[in-house]
């Protein structure tokens, strides 16, 4: 089912939270609305299940207008962060809660609430309450119930927000899998970089209300289209140099510092105010450049290691490599930049 927003606007009093957004969704895939706290993912999606009432344009269902439509009437599943399981009612009532709400006979729930929970692999638990599940299992419970009813589009409210660092990566996968063995719609609402582009087919990443890209979550992290794209995605983060261009072909930062610019800015007039940011992989591994500084912080990771290199004007480059114990700490190095993989943006922000 094809989601689309056309001039979405989202108003609370008297303060405009969304104006006139729009987006689509196609139809089988997994979006994620990416962003800070308080940038306007969650009211979209919960105008998107009918929560909230929107105050213009339009949410249309495949053909179908929603924007009126009671959220019960809209078939969307949903998983909010704190799971909403009913305590008192075993995990077998609560998958099968929306169905016995519709209606749904007996032997149609029971056969229906089987296959869900083989799907989600709750199947052994199907006896037990909510108290006496794990935040895992909880999770899984409240996916299943989302599923049961079949719905057109599910909506995930930072689902793994409340699990702890294992269960989250087990879930990221389990959540994928199931999205794509059903084939349905989705939506993740997060604002975990690694969650969104991990279990995502494209990212709309967004701040104050607004959409600043759309991509798949490689373009997007190799072609961001501003700096606070840049800054948003990648772990260890970018590093984000401030200063201009020299003319021939070279950058130097604020302080005095030089370093290669990509090719293609190699004819930018001199003084040109840029920003460049350099990728902790793109420093330390290849490149035909070369830079010389010293060690001044060292974090081991297991397999690899992140250093923190200060040039000789105090200017600071991270590189993560390989784990190795050839350099430590105060030591002198020169090691490879990757000049043409360097992301460069305008006095305005803006990619160049």
């Amino acid at each position: 089912m094809q989601v689309t927003l056309k001039d979405f606007t989202k108003t609370f009093d008297d303060m405009t939270v969304i104006d006139k957004m729009n987006l689509t969704v196609e139809d089988g895939e997994m979006l994620a609305l990416l962003g800070p706290s308080g940038c306007g993912k969650s009211t979209t999606l919960f105008a998107i299940c009918g929560i909230h009432r929107i105050n213009g344009g339009q949410i249309v269902f495949g053909t179908r207008d929603v924007s009126n439509v009671p959220s019960q009437k809209r078939n969307v599943g949903v998983v909010f962060q704190n799971y909403a399981l009913y305590p008192h009612l075993t995990v077998s009532e609560n998958i099968a809660f929306p169905l016995s709400v519709r209606g749904d006979d007996k032997a149609k729930i029971e056969r229906e609430v089987r296959a869900i929970a083989e799907l989600t692999h709750i199947e052994e638990l199907l006896a037990r309450r909510p108290a006496q599940l794990s935040g895992g299992q909880q999770q899984r419970v409240a996916l299943a119930r989302a599923l049961v009813r079949k719905p057109d589009v599910l909506l995930l409210d930072e689902p793994l927000a409340n699990l702890d660092a294992k269960l989250r990566l087990e879930m990221r996968s389990e959540i994928r899998r199931i999205q794509l063995e059903t084939g349905i719609t989705a939506i993740l609402v997060t604002h975990d970089q690694v969650e969104a582009m991990s279990m995502c087919d494209r990212i709309a990443i967004m701040n104050k209300g607004e959409i600043l890209q759309i991509a798949t979550p490689t373009d997007m992290y190799r072609a961001p289209v501003n700096k606070f794209v840049a800054g948003f995605l990648g772990n260890p983060p970018i590093v984000m140099l401030e200063g201009k261009a020299s003319g021939d072909g070279r950058f130097i930062v604020n302080g005095g510092a030089g370093l290669p610019l990509p090719s293609r800015l190699a004819n930018t007039p001199g003084d040109t105010p840029l920003s460049l940011g350099v990728r902790p992989e793109h420093f330390g591994a290849a490149g035909a450049s070369q830079v010389s500084g010293t060690i001044t912080f060292v974090e081991p990771q297991g397999r690899e290691t992140l250093f923190d290199v200060t040039l000789a004007d105090g200017v600071v480059l991270r590189s993560i490599q390989p784990a190795r114990e050839d350099v430590a700490l105060g030591h002198k190095v020169a090691w490879p930049l990757d000049a043409e993989k360097l992301l460069a943006f305008d006095a305005t922000g803006q990619a160049v």
